[in-house]
This record gives C-alpha cells, sequence and structure tokens, in this order.
C-alpha cells in the first residue's frame, strides 16, 4: 500500500486521482485531502475516501472545515493555511503526492513534497514556469521522482526512449518534440469577435473538462505557452527544440520526432485518468476507468501551426521562455490576475493579452536565486498587472 495526499483534491485533476485510486483500494490509500473554497466537497471526498487530514488552504476557513467535518461524521484531522499545505505534502506517510493545486498557490507545497524526495505527480505546472531551475536542482538534489501529469507531458514521457538524458536529444537521435494543442473553443471564431468573447463561452472547451482559469488559458492559449515552458524544464530542451502543433481532435496528445524520419506520438481518449494511472503505477500499469480508443468511430485527424494574431499569448510564453526565469514567472504571475479580471467581467478577452504584454514590458529583470525572490518576482508582477487592469477599464 502507497499512501497518497492529493493537493487540489477538489478540482478536475484532483477527483480524477480519487476515482483512480478507488479503481484500487489494495494498492492505494489517502493520507491527506486539500482544498482552497470547496469545503463542503471536500468533506465529501473525505466521507468516501477516508484520508488522515483534510486541508482548507487558508486559515480562516479552518472553523467552518472542522464543523463540516463533525457534522458529517468525518474522522480526519483538520487543519489549514499554507503551513499546512507544505506539512501534508512532506509528511512520512505520503509515498506520492499528486501536486494539482492551480497556479503560484501550488509551488510551495509541491516544493515540500520534492525537498522529502516523493514521488511527485505534477500537474501544476507553474512550479516549473516560476522557479524551473531550482525546482529541478531540487528534485536531483533530493532523489525526488518528478513524473508529468499534463497530458501533453505525460504523452512525450512515454514517447522518449527508457534510457534519455535529461536535456540530451541527440543522444538519442531525437530532432524535436512536438507539443500538441487543441486551438481552444475559438480556433474557428473571427479575430473580429474577439473583444465581446464572455467568459462563459470561453469556459466551454470542446475536448476537456477543466477549470475556469485553465480553460480561459486554453481559450488564449497561455496554458500551451506554459506547457511550452515546462516542458523545457522537465525534458531539459531549448525552445528551438519544440515546436507547437495545433490538433483540434485532441486524439494525440503530443509527439516526438526523431532523426531517423519516424515520429511517435501516444494517442488516447481525453480524459485526464489516463496520464493519473500512469503516474501512479509508474513503472507499471494499472487500470483507469477510461475507454480504449475505438478506430472505427475515428476520422479525420488535423494539425496546424499556430497563428500567434489569434493567439499572442502563446508568443509571449515562448518569447518568455527564451528570455529567462524572471520573465516566466512575472508572466504566469500577471496571467493569474487578467485572467481572473477577466472571469470577473472586469476586462476583455483581448484584454487578457493587453495586460501580461505590457507587465513584460515595464518590469525590470533581476537574476533569480532562490525561492524568497521568486515569490518577490512573483508579487511585483501581480501589483503591475492590477493596475494594468485598472487602466483597461479607464
Amino acid at each position: 500500500m502507497q499512501g497518497v495526499t492529493v493537493l487540489g483534491a477538489t478540482g478536475s485533476i484532483g477527483e480524477s486521482t480519487l476515482d483512480v485510486i478507488g479503481r484500487h483500494p489494495d494498492k492505494y490509500n489517502v493520507v491527506a485531502l486539500t482544498a482552497h473554497k470547496r469545503l463542503a466537497r471536500l468533506v465529501e471526498l473525505a466521507k468516501v475516501h477516508k484520508p488522515d487530514y483534510i486541508v482548507a488552504a487558508d486559515q480562516a476557513d479552518y472553523v467552518e472545515l472542522a464543523n463540516l467535518a463533525k457534522a458529517h461524521h468525518v474522522s480526519a484531522t483538520v487543519l489549514a493555511g499554507e503551513s499546512a499545505l507544505s506539512d501534508v505534502a512532506s509528511m512520512a506517510e505520503a509515498d506520492i503526492v499528486m501536486a494539482a493545486i492551480v497556479g503560484a498557490a501550488g509551488l510551495l507545497p509541491t516544493l515540500a513534497a520534492v525537498k522529502q524526495g516523493k514521488k511527485v505527480l505534477l500537474a501544476n505546472k507553474e512550479s516549473l514556469v516560476m522557479s524551473g531551475q531550482l525546482f529541478i536542482q531540487a528534485v536531483n538534489e533530493n532523489n525526488a521522482t518528478l513524473l508529468p501529469i499534463d497530458s501533453e507531458h505525460n504523452a512525450i514521457f512515454q514517447c522518449l526512449p527508457s534510457d534519455f538524458k535529461y536535456g540530451d536529444l541527440a543522444s538519442s537521435g531525437i530532432s524535436k518534440i512536438l507539443l500538441t494543442g487543441s486551438g481552444g473553443p475559438f480556433l474557428n471564431t473571427p479575430l473580429s469577435e474577439f473583444p465581446r468573447l464572455k467568459p462563459e463561452q470561453a469556459c466551454a472547451h470542446p475536448n476537456w473538462d477543466m477549470g475556469r482559469k485553465i480553460s480561459v488559458d486554453s481559450a488564449t492559449m497561455m496554458n500551451k505557452g506554459l506547457e511550452f515552458i515546462e516542458a523545457c524544464w522537465l525534458f531539459g530542451l531549448r525552445p528551438d527544440d519544440v515546436e507547437v502543433v495545433l490538433h483540434p481532435q485532441s486524439v494525440i496528445h503530443s509527439m516526438v520526432q526523431y532523426n531517423d524520419g519516424s515520429v511517435l506520438a501516444q494517442m488516447g481518449n481525453p480524459d485526464m485518468r489516463t496520464p493519473i494511472a500512469h503516474c501512479l503505477a509508474w513503472p507499471q500499469r494499472i487500470e483507469s476507468g477510461v475507454k480504449p480508443l475505438d478506430f472505427s468511430t475515428l476520422s479525420d485527424f488535423s494539425f496546424l501551426i499556430p497563428d500567434f494574431a489569434r493567439y499572442p499569448n502563446l508568443k509571449l510564453a515562448i518569447d518568455a521562455c527564451k528570455q529567462g526565469q524572471f520573465a516566466t514567472t512575472s508572466l504566469n504571475a500577471s496571467n493569474e490576475i487578467a485572467v481572473m479580471a477577466f472571469l470577473n467581467n472586469q476586462i476583455a478577452f483581448t484584454d487578457i493579452g493587453r495586460v501580461n504584454e505590457t507587465v513584460l514590458s515595464r518590469l525590470t529583470p533581476i537574476d533569480i536565486s532562490c525561492i524568497d525572490t521568486v515569490l518577490h518576482v512573483d508579487r511585483q508582477a501581480r501589483e503591475l498587472a492590477m493596475v494594468c487592469v485598472k487602466e483597461c477599464r479607464q
């Protein structure tokens, strides 16, 4: 039996993880579940999966969570606050940590798990976008196992040779990594309509069931930009080693192109339980609950090169990756503020890119050598992004 802590248990990745775990009660037990604000759902999940701990991310929610747990006869120890997230991520009982907290809030607890040498299933791409070099260094120093949950990075991981050396494509005969993306809900929407697009439209992804923030990132393709940055850190790639390819059907999740002309692709139905099950059991395989592809029902596979006029946030992310850690940390922070403002109907869909571009142009780069500097740059970018949001509204 392996103990699992799920950071972000009430999100789509967290619930999918618990679905897979529930199919294998002989292999996994739940140590801790955490949530941001969906406390009632957290308690419901605790009744089913019986963790030792349940954690609210905000210290102010401790009393509410404790009362809910008592009312529903949940015996788990109740904790709350940022330090509690890191505590349950690093405790000895947790062999595996699913890092599924969305955004910058997931960095410190994920890093806490890494520093204890855990098997970390990384769904929180912001950890690498914000602090890639420091994060990978911590993985190596503490002999942690870092496995990618994003369907694209998991696909790349599955298509790489077993003896792949970090950062060395040449020795494996690899010429390029092909990172696929669906193009989101606005792939064929006229650009003239973009200023009038509403949050409900942006959150209606054609293939994936995701949270609102990630859905908006998919609509702007910032999500693919963050995944571009994450891929570079996960596999030790240069930006020129990665090419983004639009594949609207979301059946091929990413590909590895070899020097001899071969292209290896990982395929599957668009269901996050597949990469979750793969990483939970790695290097073995377990049943995930996902139906296999029915090739008799598959018709067209189409591929496109992304248009940066349609997806300016993707270009911003690729350029930030080339500029370095300061730029990617700043961009991630700015984007979180801009997306939230859009979801709250404070700015237009097209203003998301404008806010992000303005923040990157106004900030003065500094060297990032420790996590405290990462958090300082993150705060600085957020503050400037809030100023830019106000400017958009004037």
